[in-house]
């Protein structure tokens, strides 16, 4: 389409209109209006036309139906908010940020959304702080999640175009995220987990491998060899709950200090004091998002982000290199 619509309505709450342009003439409505509205994704305008949230010269239609051209389109939604997060004071480490995104690192131990049991403390209410238009975004921004105990790159939006180009990105498998794992198991090659993830039948904490579950594919490659222990990089496909978990266990090497999916502490034969307390210690799964990739909601050129390896994977891995080598024959 050449023609420049016109848009009026800014506020979250007002009816937006634009003007259907003759060239459109013939085609279906739905995919006019993805194209008069850029900044809605095409499946959530196609619900606004279902729900007779989105007019034809007033009137609902179906969203193959055809426009004349000249006809104005009325959105009459109110978005979704976040405005049951409260803004907290709580730090953040910023990789990359312009007027349309925000990169951080986000910490182990740090809760992305609000919930039963944190309510308060998480990256949502600390993101909300940091810029309080993200109250008008779905989930303040957030287009993706790490779990609470998994350290690493996130990529957030801060408005409602990049944040629909960062969703389709992630569901057409553009965005490129790799992760550093230290698993239990000495490996002798990489490989690729390709296994269907869902919620475990019995325990609703856990996710599991299931015939019935949905597509998941985890791609991984040695970084590092130890005694009894191997550093991979593990790069998602998809994006399932707890996808890199679930796959290392389900390949028998799960990841170091899962309290989830690790089973119990195994120690290498003739392990010294100090790699013993680095196992033991480590609370957590060894598992941090290392680097992000993605195409620039605005400009479509590369964004690549690397989050620095945190302090307590560095000396986890330092004591398993030490054994290693004081093992050397």
């Amino acid at each position: 389409m050449t023609d420049t619509p016109d848009i009026d309505g800014s506020e979250q709450d007002s009816p937006r209109t634009a003007l259907v342009p003759a060239s459109a003439a013939g085609r279906r409505f739905d995919a006019v209006l993805a194209e008069l509205f850029p900044e809605f994704s095409r499946s959530r305008l196609t619900e606004w036309v279902k729900s007779g949230d989105a007019l034809l010269d007033g009137q609902a239609v179906r969203p193959r139906d055809p426009v004349r051209g000249g006809e104005t389109v009325t959105l009459a939604v109110v978005l979704d908010t976040q405005t049951h997060a409260l803004p907290e004071d709580i730090p953040l480490a910023v990789l990359y940020e312009d007027e349309h995104v925000i990169v951080l690192d986000k910490p182990a131990g740090l809760v992305v959304h609000p919930g039963a049991g944190n309510p308060t403390g998480t990256l949502v209410n600390a993101l909300l702080h940091r810029d309080a238009s993200l109250e008008m975004l779905p989930r303040a921004g957030i287009v993706h999640r790490l779990d609470k105990d998994t350290s690493g790159v996130m990529v957030v939006a801060r408005t409602l175009p990049a944040h629909t180009s960062l969703v389709a990105q992630l569901a057409s498998r553009d965005v490129h995220r790799q992760y550093l794992a230290v698993v239990v198991g000495a490996m002798v090659s990489g490989g690729t987990a390709n296994a269907p993830i869902d919620r475990h039948p019995r325990d609703r904490l856990r996710m599991a491998v299931r015939e019935d579950g949905r597509d998941a594919v985890t791609h991984y490659r040695l970084r590092e060899r130890f005694r009894a222990h191997t550093a991979l990089e593990c790069r998602l496909e998809t994006g399932r709950t707890h996808q890199i978990r679930v796959h290392m266990a389900h390949i028998k090497y799960p990841i170091v200090g899962d309290p989830l999916y690790g089973g119990p502490l195994k120690l290498p034969k003739g392990a010294s004091e100090e790699l013993i307390a680095q196992l033991r210690g480590f609370r957590r799964q060894a598992l941090h998002a290392e680097t992000l990739e993605f195409a620039h909601p605005a400009s479509g050129e590369p964004v690549r982000v690397t989050a620095p390896v945190p302090a307590d994977m560095l000396a986890l891995m330092a004591a398993l290199r030490a054994d290693a080598q004081a093992h050397k024959p």
